[in-house]
């Protein structure tokens, strides 16, 4: 055999080692990637599964803990607005019972002014019975001209 042809032979051998080894290489490299990306995958499967149950779960509590305190806040609105309410409810009774408790009064008033000047009229009407003839009567608004506008009239 020629010792060229040998030597190259050798060569092919051992450069076939090295790619096989290489190539072992490659393919567990690759193998170990390939089990990392379905790895990767499950997890984000799980995620994907699991990932709208814990963002409604955390905004069920963000809001919770929003919520509650003007919740707390509204309740107290709400309580001070109805007891403004009851109280504008009794002024509102108090007024009306003091403006008829007035118009009372009033009418009262009005009656007592009216008997007053009754008895007024009575008495003046039996004193002008009682001295009839001896009290002139008062001129009327006619009656009351001077005689010498009467006499410019004429």
């Amino acid at each position: 055999m020629d010792e060229q042809v040998l030597e190259r032979a050798r060569r092919r051998v051992a450069e076939a080692r090295t790619d096989g080894i290489g190539q072992a290489k490659l393919d567990a490299a690759l193998e170990r990637a390939r089990a990392e990306v379905m790895r990767l995958a499950q997890v984000a499967d799980e995620l994907e599964s699991s990932l709208p149950k814990q963002v409604g779960i955390a905004v069920r509590d963000g809001i919770a803990r929003e919520v509650v305190p003007v919740s707390r806040s509204l309740a107290e609105i709400r309580g001070g607005v109805n007891q403004a309410l009851r109280r504008l409810e009794r002024l509102e009774e108090e007024l009306l019972a003091e403006r008829n408790a007035r118009i009372d009064d009033l009418a009262i008033l009005v009656e007592l002014v009216s008997a007053g000047w009754s008895g007024v009229d009575q008495r003046l009407r039996r004193l002008e019975q009682g001295i009839e003839g001896a009290v002139v009567p008062l001129p009327s608004g006619r009656d009351a001209q001077r005689p010498s506008d009467q006499a410019a009239v004429a």
